[in-house]
């Protein structure tokens, strides 16, 4: 039988400062609750952060997709379910399942994680102590496909700092934050009019304090409400991340 902790399920309540214009549960407060879940779930594994520090080894996400059937609104309750979703020589699955009150799937992602040696900089195969921990009996989400929609010549672009209240544990930015400056680059009439249905991120490396980083995101040729994204480091013209949107 599975760890009894091997799935979380979380109740979170959607508050004012979870919400947009339109009084919806906005994306990047959806993520960063099942960034919650996660954690939760994690910490009662003792595979979190600090579990792993011991070890010289943490865990880096990806990349993630994330599909969004209907965004809950101010007052409403929700129900997030996530559990690791298997494991590899050098990765491992996580999902997720976000469920309203009357049971009804709102939104569900896959991500891809790996761990990073925190001493040699460099990813490292999934240890035995946690591959041993056996997965639940439940069916596990499609993962997304291995290439996306690049930018190749961008419409739109917008400069930004990394601050000091982006950063996570690892004093890196926080990948919620990567997702807040995708978005972001976007048109007002998007957001405004129109509903993300699904986000594909490839995290490609890190970010820390000080860093000048540009968002940037083009029209998909073809494909009405799809743009690809990226974030270049301004010095070095390195991508970082890259991803795609899908709006209606």
């Amino acid at each position: 039988m599975p760890h009894p902790e091997i799935i979380y399920e979380g109740i979170f309540e959607i508050g004012t400062y979870d919400i947009d214009s339109l009084k919806r549960l906005t994306i990047p407060a959806m993520t960063k609750m099942m960034h919650e879940a996660a954690m939760q779930n994690v910490l009662n594994l003792k595979l979190s952060y600090w579990d792993l520090i011991p070890h010289n080894i943490t865990w880096v996400l990806m990349r993630k997709r994330m599909d969004i059937h209907r965004q809950p609104t101010l007052g409403e309750k929700i129900k997030i379910v996530t559990h690791p979703a298997g494991f590899e020589k050098f990765f491992t699955y996580r999902d997720f399942k976000v469920y309203d009150e009357q049971g009804e799937l709102v939104a569900s992602a896959s991500s891809t994680w790996l761990l990073m040696d925190t001493v040699k900089r460099r990813m490292t195969p999934i240890p035995d102590f946690i591959r041993n921990h056996e997965m639940p009996e439940i069916s596990f989400l499609e993962h997304p496909d291995k290439k996306i929609d690049t930018v190749k010549e961008a419409d739109l672009s917008k400069e930004y700092q990394v601050g000091w209240f982006e950063l996570d544990w690892n004093e890196h930015l926080n990948n919620l934050h990567y997702l807040l400056k995708m978005m972001d680059v976007l048109p007002l009439d998007i957001h405004k009019e129109k509903s993300l249905k699904r986000i594909d991120i490839i995290f490609k490396m890190e970010s820390v304090y000080g860093d000048h980083i540009i968002s940037e995101a083009q029209a998909v040729t073809g494909k009405d409400g799809v743009f690809a994204h990226r974030i270049i480091k301004k010095d070095t013209g390195k991508e970082i991340t890259q991803g795609r949107t899908f709006w209606e």
